[in-house]
């Protein structure tokens, strides 16, 4: 089982960027999808991004144009870049194994956080 390592969160504020990493224990080349998703305090988790093996990307309404994601060439990585944040951004997120739209496959690991202060 491939494992997920989350990094890059931290505090921003409102109209700032950060960009988050999905370092696999392996590469992931062999896998339907990865995708990104948050959980905010008091809320479900949510899914916000998804590339897939052929590298098509889907994006929740929310989020759309605002963030993207993307994987280096190694299929070892996968990123978030989220600009334009808003306070309601703030969340844990998480990456996963993924299938369809809303699927994740696995164990969630512990996920980084994402403040953005008005």
């Amino acid at each position: 089982q491939v494992q997920l390592v989350e990094s890059g969160g931290g505090l921003v504020q409102a109209g700032g960027s950060l960009r988050l990493s999905c370092a696999a224990s392996r590469s992931t080349f062999s896998m339907d999808a990865i995708a990104w998703f948050r959980r905010a305090s008091g809320k479900q988790r949510e899914q916000v991004a998804r590339i897939t093996r052929d590298g098509t990307t889907n994006y929740a309404d929310s989020v759309k144009g605002r963030f993207t994601i993307s994987r280096d060439n190694a299929w070892r990585t996968v990123y978030l870049q989220m600009n334009s944040l808003k306070p309601e951004d703030t969340a844990v997120y998480y990456c996963s194994l993924a299938g369809n739209w809303g699927v994740a496959f696995g164990s969630w690991g512990q996920g980084t956080q994402v403040t953005v202060s008005s």
